[in-house]
């Protein structure tokens, strides 16, 4: 009998010790309560709560990211534009930013979504609808500066904001999606324009340098013939003057004769040094007084 006591003793000691394990993971941090009040801190680890008696609350604290739900505002321009956001936040690991999170908010995602969308409103609602698309940097920073001052107390920390879109309402879109293409269409022609002005600047360079080469060319040409001729002349000056005058004289007795004219000739040694001459004969010279004789 004392032995089942003692069995059902011990059983019942490591059913308690067993049934008060607690492991705590790196992802996160806990909180123990003692009838339902805030007694330790509980890091990564093992851990033994009093059954009954202790309670363990682990929190994450890894980065969450939780979307602010897309909504209409009224921009400054009274056009209804479709906004989106979300929020990356994390509780901070410390003791103090857990219990916190835990016991001075309640429901903490729902809290930043709401207090996002608020945010949005206000920001986006003092802006135009171009403003706003293009200002999105700004957006985001006043958006994560207004949550990080009214979350203080929370024990988070935001990490960042991102806007997810900016829709205008339907007709708005279409009108300024004309307007980015009329746009481009104008670039585009324009860039052809400054191309095939380009184009044909450099082909009438070209054409300007063709024609300098031709004139070029030509005047080289010309006085190429021209130094030509002239060396020409020299040489027919230098060498060839008395021959000439053989030539001419025996073209004017072809010709007197041809045409059955009565022509003057020399006599004797005249007539002899014409065709010795030709003949490549020296001269025979005659006397002074030698008179022409008509034939």
């Amino acid at each position: 009998m004392n032995n089942v006591i003692i069995l059902i003793i011990i059983g019942a000691a490591l059913l308690l010790f067993f049934s008060g394990i607690r492991i705590v993971r790196p992802t996160h941090r806990g909180l123990i309560e003692r009838f339902g009040k805030y007694n330790r801190f509980a890091n990564p680890g093992f851990h033994w709560i009093l059954p009954g008696i202790d309670l363990m609350y682990q929190v994450n604290i890894t980065e969450k990211m939780i979307n602010a739900e897309p909504q209409e505002i009224i921009t400054n321009d009274n056009l209804n534009a479709k906004v989106d956001a979300q929020v990356y936040f994390k509780i901070t690991s410390d003791e103090e930013s857990v219990k916190n999170s835990q016991y001075n908010v309640n429901s903490i995602e729902y809290q930043i979504v709401n207090l996002a969308r608020t945010t949005l409103r206000n920001i986006i609602g003092t802006m135009t609808l171009k403003s706003a698309n293009s200002e999105r940097g700004k957006i985001n920073k006043e958006l994560h500066g207004t949550l990080l001052d009214e979350t203080k107390s929370w024990g988070i920390q935001i990490i960042r904001t991102e806007l997810k879109e900016i829709d205008p309402p339907k007709d708005v879109q279409e009108t300024m999606n004309k307007i980015v293409k009329a746009e481009n269409e104008k670039i585009a022609a324009v860039d052809y324009a400054t191309a095939a002005e380009t184009k044909a600047d450099g082909e009438k360079r070209a054409e300007i340098r063709r024609a300098e080469g031709v004139k070029q060319g030509q005047i080289l040409r010309a006085e190429g013939e021209a130094q030509a001729i002239a060396l020409v002349n020299e040489a027919a000056e230098k060498f060839f003057i008395g021959n000439a005058q053989i030539l001419r004289k025996i073209q004017a007795l072809e010709t007197s004769l041809k045409d059955n004219s009565k022509i003057v000739v020399p006599i004797g040694s005249d007539l002899v040094n014409v065709l010795g001459e030709m003949a490549g004969i020296i001269p025979i010279r005659d006397k002074p007084d030698t008179k022409y004789a008509p034939v």
